[in-house]
């Protein structure tokens, strides 16, 4: 009986061992995480990469802007204005992230944390005609702002912090396996808890992979947006028309060559069967 009671305690302990472990094994991997801004080209956008188990997991660069409305009082101290504060996405930002099997997530905070970024990415499986085919989306975004922070708010009335959510969001759609990239900007509305306020979120020259990343540092193959592949076509277009263009005049030309020459030999043809005689 007495093995048994001392039994017991060491289980016990060995399980809080195993959930300490297990812990910090997750918070490990949060750390895990790189601001590869500096090496963009682009000053405005930014380069995050998050690593698990020495490999890269989840790779993100885009440019983003949040446009955010908040009242101030009016001159006669009795009216609102609604005000607008442009908060821009800045370098040297703090990184924090982790990645799964079907979902990842990166988070980024900036200006001492009065700025905080949330971005929730989820893989799916979907039955098809075809057969059983993989994607992955952003699912949520999150802003949390503080409308005290004074570069960017003058005299906020509802002065503090707030948080800006998605929706039902399903954006970034792309094949499981593969990248997106769109250069074309994209805007994501998020509910502010600051009097029902609506905060848009406009986000550019974005390529994001956050699954299935094969090789450290690199992208796989590109998913691009429909909107970058319209602006490909309008672009090659005019290049495929003149090409078509070109064909059709030097065949033209060689059509008009052949049936002059042919014309000119019968015309000499019949000039010699007329002097024969």
């Amino acid at each position: 009986m007495d093995l048994r009671g001392r039994a017991v305690p060491s289980i016990d302990r060995l399980r809080v061992l195993l959930m300490l472990f297990h812990t910090m094994a997750q918070i490990m991997a949060e750390q895990e995480v790189e601001n590869l801004s500096g090496l963009s080209t682009n000053p405005e956008k930014d380069i995050f990469v998050v690593r698990e188990n020495g490999t890269t997991c989840l790779m993100a660069e885009f440019a983003a802007k949040f446009i955010v409305p908040y009242d101030v009082w009016a001159s006669n101290y009795v009216d609102l204005i609604t005000e607008q504060a442009d908060i821009a996405l800045t370098r040297g930002a703090e990184v924090k992230g982790r990645c799964g099997h079907s979902e990842s997530e990166l988070q980024v905070f900036w200006v001492d944390r009065a700025y905080a970024l949330k971005m929730l990415f989820v893989k799916e499986s979907h039955n098809m005609s075809k057969g059983p085919e993989a994607t992955w989306r952003l699912s949520k975004v999150q802003f949390v702002y503080d409308s005290s922070e004074k570069t960017h708010f003058k005299d906020a009335v509802s002065a503090g912090k707030h948080t800006a959510n998605s929706h039902h969001l399903s954006a970034l759609v792309t094949p499981a396996g593969k990248s997106y990239e769109c250069q074309a900007q994209q805007t994501i509305s998020l509910a502010s808890s600051d009097l029902q306020k609506t905060v848009t979120m406009i986000l550019s020259a974005v390529h994001i992979q956050p699954f299935d990343i094969i090789s450290d540092f690199v992208f796989s193959e590109e998913h691009k947006c429909p909107v970058d592949e319209r602006e490909q076509l309008e672009e090659t277009l005019p290049l495929i028309l003149g090409l078509i263009l070109g064909l059709v005049i030097m065949v033209t030309l060689a059509i008009y060559h052949v049936h002059h020459k042919m014309t000119a030999n019968q015309n000499t043809t019949s000039c010699s069967l007329q002097q024969d005689p």
